[in-house]
């Protein structure tokens, strides 16, 4: 999405007449690419709908605060980020789940084929992953698979760019162990 496009949306949702039409674009041009976001982080295809409801409800809610100072896309982003390692940690505490089994269960989901794709090679990826830690995870996701530079994710994670670039090697070789492995 280009500047402009940002800077209608913008425009539209500064006035009441034209909010939720503003609103509706921004959520047409954005919903699919943070879907894919949420599911990669939390796996179960209905926890990655909620959350992106949650992420643009929050959106709708605070865009009148919203500073210009990264695009609408990179906003958006942080908010989901935001939503969806909360909802893990909450997840966690709430059923008392070890990080282990926590993992555990996503693997299961995984294996019982409720992939975004039935591809052998991408539940080997997706298994890879859920032995990351949350972090690593994320990094990995944002520059691997959505190809985002590491300036656009340290404006998504709050993360210095050297951590960023750490926590994508150490992804990469952890990764490249576990399916070597297979």
């Amino acid at each position: 999405m280009s500047k402009s496009e940002d800077q209608e949306i913008l425009r539209l949702v500064q006035k009441d007449a034209t909010k939720e039409k503003g609103f509706r674009l921004l959520v047409e041009n954005h919903q699919e690419r943070v879907y894919q976001l949420v599911r990669r982080m939390v796996i179960i295809h209905e926890d990655a709908d909620d959350l992106t409801q949650n992420t643009f409800i929050k959106a709708f809610k605070y865009i009148s605060k919203f500073e210009g100072q990264s695009s609408l896309f990179t906003w958006l982003y942080r908010i989901a980020v935001n939503e969806s390692l909360t909802f893990l940690e909450k997840k966690k505490k709430r059923y008392f789940l070890s990080m282990d089994d926590h993992q555990e269960k996503m693997m299961n989901y995984l294996e019982r084929g409720t992939l975004l794709s039935a591809d052998v090679i991408q539940q080997k990826l997706q298994k890879a992953l859920l032995t990351l830690p949350e972090k690593q995870r994320l990094v990995f996701h944002l520059k691997y698979q959505e190809d985002l530079g590491y300036q656009e994710i340290s404006e998504v994670t709050g993360t210095s760019i050297g951590a960023l670039k750490a926590s994508y090697h150490h992804a990469v070789k952890k990764i490249k162990v576990i399916l070597s492995e297979e």
